[in-house]
């Protein structure tokens, strides 16, 4: 195998079926469904961001269950690279974290990305059958004569139903180096991510173009990738000059920083 076997990508949600047996440099954070993601596009090894490891090390949770299907994985620390941009991953990315199928080739913390993705070309792919993933996108609260409250595991599980819904991810809230903008998904009334270590997310400034209110949780408070724990445990970090005005605040519990968009979207449509 060759340097054309190894494909790098911004996120676990671009493989394609070209894809099936290659090792992949992904810029996606380490969280179980990432790991889930690659394991079903069938690549024979990834290297993903460790996203800061964050709470319950939720951001490396993707290499033990790589592991259980024989599939190399290891992290990238997130001080070295940027999450969402696999160019940088590739060009500078230092190992943090491997799992024993990618240790068995050769892989060790401290290599360079691609050193590591090198290694892990020698990984015989076992073919074995990737289970089901858990429900990854759920309502965690009814309308009540409001905007619902809808979890995502990543972010590419919004919907265009979801416009004028709140929607609670778990993705990391970093822009795709390729895809730079919240795109074609809906306008919704606001949006929550993982602030996966970072000092400055990417994705709210970019919100407010669209008056969609933005936040970050912590990756202290939140598991990455566990649409659930961002809505239950998070502390809110960051947020952006929309979510400012409709009364958002640092340090509010992201179930606060919920119940305060709704309030302000009732007050401004009485």
């Amino acid at each position: 195998m060759s340097q054309s076997d190894i494909v790098v990508v911004d996120s676990v949600t671009k493989f394609g079926p070209a894809d099936l047996g290659r090792v992949s440099i992904a810029a996606s954070h380490g969280g179980a469904y990432a790991g889930y993601l690659a394991a079903r596009a069938g690549v024979r090894g990834v290297i993903l961001h460790d996203a800061g490891v964050g709470k319950d090390q939720a951001g490396i949770t993707a290499l033990p269950y790589l592991d259980e299907l024989g599939i190399g994985g290891a992290t990238i620390d997130y001080k070295s690279a940027r999450i969402g941009d696999g160019r940088s991953m590739a060009d500078s990315g230092i190992v943090s974290h491997v799992n024993q199928a990618a240790s068995a080739v050769g892989c060790k913390v401290g290599q360079s990305a691609m050193d590591c993705a090198h290694a892990m070309q020698a990984i015989r792919v076992s073919g074995g059958e990737v289970p089901g993933y858990d429900e990854a996108r759920f309502v965690l609260r009814d309308a009540q004569g409001g905007s619902q409250v809808i979890g995502c595991d990543s972010t590419s599980l919004v919907k265009p139903e979801d416009a004028g819904n709140i929607v609670v991810t778990a993705s990391h809230g970093d822009l795709l180096k390729e895809s730079p903008s919240w795109g074609d998904r809906p306008d919704v009334l606001a949006a929550i991510f993982n602030d996966a270590g970072s000092a400055n997310p990417t994705r709210l400034p970019d919100l407010d173009t669209r008056a969609i209110a933005g936040a970050t949780v912590s990756a202290d408070s939140a598991r990455i990738g566990d649409a659930r724990s961002t809505y239950e445990d998070g502390i809110i970090s960051h947020i952006n000059e929309t979510a400012r005005a409709r009364g958002a605040r640092i340090r509010m519990t992201c179930r606060e920083f919920v119940q305060q968009m709704i309030d302000s979207a009732r007050e401004n449509s009485a």
